[in-house]
């Protein structure tokens, strides 16, 4: 297929990176639920070699997911990596059994250290572009966790830094230890709590990264969708993905897939141009 990727499409992440707006969420490259080695290990090597084929040019991933199993995998298949290829993972997380039940939350600066230095050797990377406190830990005083960052980050361990299922408040506060140039929360064209939130980042020039960015809708809602793809002749996912690269210049969607046929059908919502009318019945589900 034709790359659908087009310069409209491009957002420059920390004012230096310039990447495609769809991205790829590599959780589910995993053994699902992000918990456990794929069952075809060379499948999802090709499948990621594909990612990087169509043009996508942001893998985000997390040290959680496997745990450290999609890191290695990235790593695997695609170091040594193309020149504008930026890989975004995540820490602040302690697996021990499948999420979300095994999950806690770690935000020291000693778990973060270990973390961090773990994605590196992982990812085989000397800095990471793109690093995200995968969630605050509310037993750490937040002021510890974003100096260890700025620290990392004035090491020259990391390029730039994001924070993941953040208030407008936990932004504000970040930003006065470092520059915040991503945020990555729960959004869709279904679930769309987290406005505000891109709103602010919308005004700040940082990049919201929905997760979940195909979050399912209530029967009358995908009524709708289903109109809207009628008309192009695509499938629901591409409408909503679609939806999203419309909705603000700032989203940067990441959906995830372990099939190279979905990735492809995803892809392809990069190229849709909806109309104002069908923006008009979308904005209306919100």
């Amino acid at each position: 297929m034709d790359n659908a990727l087009s310069a409209k499409n491009t957002f420059l992440l920390g004012g230096d990176l310039s990447i495609n707006r769809l991205g790829f969420g590599a959780m589910r490259i995993t053994k699902q639920p992000a918990w456990g080695q794929p069952a075809d290990r060379p499948a999802i090597h090709a499948l990621l070699r594909r990612v990087v084929e169509l043009g996508i040019t942001f893998i985000d991933t997390a040290d959680m997911y496997g745990p450290f199993v999609s890191e290695e995998l990235i790593a695997e298949a695609l170091h040594p990596y193309a020149a504008e290829l930026v890989i975004g993972t995540k820490g602040g997380c302690v697996s021990f059994g499948p999420p979300p039940e095994g999950v806690l939350l770690d935000g020291t600066p000693q778990h973060l250290h270990d973390a961090l230095h773990g994605s590196l050797r992982r990812l085989k990377l000397e800095r990471l572009d793109l690093y995200q406190l995968h969630r605050l830990d509310p037993r750490v005083p937040a002021e510890r966790t974003f100096t260890f960052l700025a620290e990392a980050q004035r090491q020259g361990l990391v390029r730039h830094l994001g924070l993941s299922e953040v208030s407008v408040e936990d932004i504000q506060l970040a930003q006065q230890f470092f520059p915040v140039v991503s945020v990555q929360n729960r959004y869709s064209l279904f679930d769309r709590a987290a406005e505000p939130v891109l709103a602010y980042c919308r005004e700040q020039g940082i990049a919201f990264i929905p997760w979940f960015p195909l979050g399912g809708g209530m029967a009358h809602a995908m009524d709708v969708v289903d109109q809207v793809a009628a008309r192009h002749q695509v499938s629901a996912r591409q409408i909503a993905l679609s939806w999203l690269l419309h909705h603000a210049p700032n989203i940067l969607p990441i959906p995830g897939t372990g099939s190279i046929a979905h990735l492809e059908d995803n892809m392809r919502a990069a190229s849709l141009e909806l109309t104002a009318q069908d923006m008009q019945q979308l904005e209306a589900l919100g």
